[in-house]
C-alpha cells in the first residue's frame, strides 16, 4: 500500500496531508476504501503530470533546432558506427563529465545524432542537455568577459632570465678566476 502522506509531502501538498490524516482517523470504512483509491489515482496522475511538464521544459531548454531521435536516422546511408551511437546514447560518457563532438560535412548527421542523444538523455535519462552549434558557442564564447593575459609567458621570460644571469655569472667567474680554483657563492 503507498504511503499517501509521504507522497503529499513530496509534492508540497500540506494541507492535503492534514486532510488525509482526517480519513485515515475514520477507519477502515467504506469511505475510507474509496478515497484511498481516489487519492492513489490522483498521485499517480500528478507524478506523471508533473514529469511530462518536466520533460517538455528540458526539451524547450535545450534549445535543439528541431526534434530528432536515433529511430528516424538512417544508418544505412551514413558513415557512422552504429555500435558507438548506441553505446553512446546510453549517455554513460557523462558520467565521467565527457563530452561528444561530433565532426563531418554539411548533411552527414551531425546535428540528428547530437540532437537524438539530448532527447534520450532529457527522457530517458532525466538529464539537463543544451544543444549549441559550432557557431552558436563560438558566438557565445567571444561575447563572454574572456581576461586578455597578453602573449608573452611569464614563466619563460623569467625562466629565460634567470638562466642568463647564471650563464653571465659563470663567465665571470672564470674569466676573474684562475682555472682550477673554485669558490662558493
Amino acid at each position: 500500500m503507498r504511503d499517501v502522506a509521504a507522497e503529499l509531502k513530496s509534492l508540497r501538498l500540506y494541507g492535503r496531508v492534514g486532510a488525509w490524516a482526517d480519513v485515515v482517523a475514520q477507519g477502515n470504512t467504506a469511505a475510507f476504501q474509496s478515497s484511498h483509491w481516489l487519492i492513489e489515482h490522483l498521485l499517480q496522475a500528478e507524478h506523471t503530470d508533473r514529469h511530462m511538464r518536466s520533460i517538455s521544459y528540458q526539451l524547450h531548454a535545450a534549445k535543439f533546432p528541431v526534434h530528432r531521435d536515433l529511430a528516424g536516422f538512417d544508418f544505412e546511408h551514413a558513415k557512422v558506427d552504429r555500435g558507438l551511437i548506441t553505446d553512446l546514447a546510453d549517455l554513460s560518457f557523462t558520467e565521467q563529465a565527457h563530452n561528444v563532438v561530433f565532426i563531418g560535412g554539411t548533411g552527414t548527421g551531425k546535428t540528428h545524432l547530437a540532437t537524438a542523444l539530448g532527447v534520450s538523455g532529457i527522457t530517458r535519462h532525466g538529464k539537463r542537455v543544451r544543444f549549441y552549434s559550432t557557431v552558436d558557442l563560438v558566438n557565445l564564447l567571444e561575447q563572454c568577459h574572456i581576461v586578455e593575459t597578453g602573449n608573452e609567458s611569464y614563466r619563460f621570460r623569467h625562466s629565460g632570465a634567470t638562466a642568463k644571469s647564471r650563464i653571465k655569472a659563470r663567465e665571470q667567474s672564470k674569466r676573474g678566476k684562475p682555472e682550477g680554483k673554485v669558490e662558493p657563492f
